[in-house]
């Protein structure tokens, strides 16, 4: 890290930033910048290791508050004869451990247990000390129709992934040669640079962590281990799945770098919007229209569901708006022995483009129900109305 830039633009937050605010700042930008997201890419991981050392030193209260009194003189040899000096010598440590310990698991270098890489679908897994690093998971999205999410399907798809390279089986080496200790951390991925007090321990830049020097890269995969490749894939949609379901298939991701375990592939369902059906969990809603003859005087229609054509029975006087059960033609459960029911909300159709003689019947049929109380609701509201009306004169 430059001696010149300020640890708070570092990571993004102000000087009066609380312990808090300064954790979610690192959480964020070491999740963006982490070299196992942003692989061959330098600028990120020196940018990766200025979060690691700005948290390192923000997240400490005494270093926080020596830093804030003496800035970086506090932890450089300038300042080991001034009151900084009272520290007996700061050596800041790997990013990788900083950035493992903050998220409870292996989050790169040395590090082991599961990745918060592989939570959100991006960067590799676990890292060993000989280079070793299990492959990343890999998401990919897929639509599908929704008869096929109630019966389930088979889809094949195509998945650009790195994949470990079949000629050096991903140790990176040219066949009949090995790895040599490397010389300059003496195999250990470290090294440190001490001066007067302090010393700084940081990533060997010779083998770049793993200890290990590749005499004879392969001449496949140029030493990397992966390769990358169009993958075609035969998986199984289950009856029942709904957006946003998530199907995992066990070592379908990126593969593993010099003998690490290949990741998974994560499988995100979308389902296309039908034209007749709508879904509420398990169950299945259908809007059916009727005329106006029918829902007065009763009778059955023809229904669609799922599962074919269906009779129902509509009562007589049915009101707008009404919803019937069928029971057992709803979507299947993903854990299997349950199945939602279908709803049809009923909906009157007013005809239109009247020929003379509807109109005449319509006109007659008026006149005989004048008077009568064939219209419960409409014959309620009327009374509320004039109970309201009534009620304003008399105030």
């Amino acid at each position: 890290m430059s001696a010149k830039q300020d640890f708070y633009e570092t990571l993004g937050v102000p000087k009066t930033a609380t312990a808090e605010e300064i954790k979610k700042a690192y959480r964020k930008l070491a999740i963006k910048y982490h070299p196992d997201k942003n692989a061959g890419n330098k600028e990120a991981e020196e940018k990766f290791k200025d979060l690691s050392h700005a948290y390192e030193i923000l997240s400490d209260s005494q270093k926080r508050s020596q830093y804030d009194q003496l800035g970086h003189d506090a932890f450089t040899s300038r300042g080991s004869s001034g009151p900084g000096a009272g520290y007996g010598g700061f050596e800041y440590h790997d990013p990788y451990d900083i950035f493992s310990q903050f998220f409870g698991g292996g989050g790169g270098g040395g590090g082991g247990g599961s990745s918060i890489f592989e939570e959100l679908f991006t960067g590799g897994g676990r890292r060993s000390s000989n280079g070793e690093r299990d492959g990343a998971d890999l998401r990919f999205d897929i639509e599908i129709d929704f008869e096929e999410a109630v019966y389930g399907a088979d889809k094949k798809i195509k998945i650009p992934r790195l994949e470990t390279c079949d000629a050096c089986n991903g140790s990176g080496c040219e066949t009949g040669t090995g790895k040599s200790t490397c010389s300059k951390c003496r195999g250990t991925g470290n090294i440190s640079m001490s001066q007067g007090f302090f010393s700084i321990r940081q990533t060997c830049p010779n083998c770049h962590g793993t200890g290990q020097i590749i005499q004879n890269p392969c001449r496949k995969c140029g030493s990397e281990g992966r390769m990358r490749v169009e993958k075609i894939l035969k998986i199984h949609i289950p009856p029942g799945v709904d957006t946003g379901s998530r199907l995992r298939v066990s070592g379908e991701g990126e593969g593993g770098v010099r003998g690490g375990q290949s990741g998974d592939l994560y499988v995100v369902v979308h389902v296309r919007a039908h034209e007749i059906f709508q879904r509420d969990g398990l169950d299945i809603i259908c809007e059916l229209p009727i005329d106006f003859v029918t829902a007065s005087l009763g009778g059955l229609v023809e229904v669609p569901t799922i599962t074919g054509k269906t009779k129902l029975k509509v009562p007589e006087g049915t009101q707008n708006g009404t919803v019937m059960r069928i029971k057992g033609k709803g979507m299947p459960s993903l854990r299997g022995g349950q199945r939602g029911d279908q709803h049809i909300k009923v909906f009157v159709e007013v005809p239109t483009n009247l020929t003379r003689e509807q109109k005449e019947l319509l006109a007659k049929f008026k006149t005989i129900q004048e008077g009568s109380k064939n219209h419960p609701l409409m014959d309620t509201f009327i009374d509320k109305a004039k109970r309201f009306f009534t009620g304003g004169d008399e105030g």
